[in-house]
């Protein structure tokens, strides 16, 4: 399952420096190379402590945790959504993403140059929020214009749907509220979903911090936080400089670094992991002596939806899933101790995967 968060800000807000430390950071395991797939897409694995122990626990030949990739995204200016900048290039990119990472100023510096002449992190905020905004409205605009006629024509229950909808959404962002801040149905959902919209999109505020502001009060990000409160947005403040020297650091002077900075994880993992939680996703695995590995899942799929995402024939001749829960096999110490324990379960295809399971499919095609 591939997923992309797109990083997005203003010029020199330091999402260069941020892109630098994901597309340099190292992946643990030896055998699964890091990627760059394109020159603005960055991979990285998802923290998982629970991947680092079933790998010392069956000492596989291939060792493969999940990843997520993020998309950086060129500087936006004021205008863009009328042209100004990369203007419609700019808007298509973001579109193509799952999420949304803002990087927002949070520090002083004067040899820095801020385009608008000083630093106020809200006004950075509302700049990318109403461009993102005017291009969603322009897009309901044209598409109201001719579904309405088609509506009034044929009465079509979708369509006069789809009209409803449409207006919903164009009253909330005259009223500078983001789509995801509605309360939409699911029927409301599936009708948007085709339009991509991008104030719909799950968003994330990541305040880009000196490094004298770790772990200190920060007014810049106090007010990104109160701002962020307002929407249910996540905010995730780090340095983006030392981000960048920790990404190309081993792994024993990384935490070495973090120790010192008086930090237990980098902001790059907190932002990871922050990305994936903000798209419902889970996590489920499969084990053994040739391979353990991690699977991404949106969080509600079945069982037989996430053999799928192994490969499609695992989804068409689905029997059963042999389950057991990591808590369990950590409790038992192995399969075997949990199965004689009457942890194991054989669920059907219905069953809702849950975040920690350890799954054996059974299928016949």
């Amino acid at each position: 399952m591939s997923l992309t968060a797109g990083i997005i800000g203003l010029p020199n807000v330091g999402k260069s420096t941020l892109f630098n430390a994901i597309t340099n950071q190292k992946i643990l395991a030896e055998n699964y190379p890091f990627a760059t797939i394109e020159p603005n897409v960055g991979v990285v694995t998802v923290p998982d402590e629970r991947m680092n122990v079933l790998k010392k626990m069956y000492n596989p030949e291939r060792f493969i945790p999940t990843t997520y990739e993020f998309t950086d995204i060129a500087g936006l200016v004021k205008g863009a959504s009328k042209g100004e900048g990369l203007g419609n290039k700019f808007l298509s990119h973001i579109r193509e993403v799952d999420a949304i990472v803002e990087v927002v100023r949070c520090f002083d510096d004067g040899n820095i140059i801020h385009v608008d002449g000083n630093i106020d992190p809200i006004r950075d905020i509302e700049t990318i929020n109403l461009e993102l905004s005017i291009a969603d409205l322009d897009v309901i605009n044209n598409r109201l214009e001719r579904v309405s006629k088609k509506a009034k024509t044929t009465k079509n229950k979708q369509d006069l749907l789809e009209v409803e909808i449409l207006i919903k959404c164009k009253k909330a962002l005259e009223e500078n509220i983001p789509l995801r801040q509605l309360n939409l149905t699911l029927e409301e959902q599936k009708i948007l979903k085709a339009y991509s919209f991008l104030t719909l999109k799950p968003i994330i505020y990541l305040a880009n911090i000196k490094e004298n502001d770790i772990n200190k009060e920060n007014e810049y990000l106090n007010k990104v936080k109160v701002y962020a409160e307002k929407e249910k947005a996540p905010v995730i403040s780090l340095c983006a400089k030392i981000e960048e020297e920790l990404s190309e650091l081993s792994k024993e002077d990384k935490e070495e670094m973090l120790e010192g900075l008086g930090l237990e994880i980098s902001g790059l993992d907190k932002l990871i992991k922050a990305t994936y939680d903000i798209l419902g996703l889970a996590t489920y695995f499969t084990v053994g002596k040739d391979e353990v590995r991690a699977w991404t899942f949106k969080k509600g799929m079945n069982a037989k939806s996430c053999a799928g995402i192994i490969h499609t024939d695992f989804e068409k001749g689905f029997i059963k899933a042999e389950v057991i829960s990591y808590e369990d096999l950590i409790k038992y110490g192995s399969e075997l101790k949990v199965k004689e324990a009457g942890k194991a379960r054989l669920e059907g295809k219905d069953y809702l995967m849950q975040d920690g399971d350890i799954c054996h499919f059974r299928f016949n095609v």
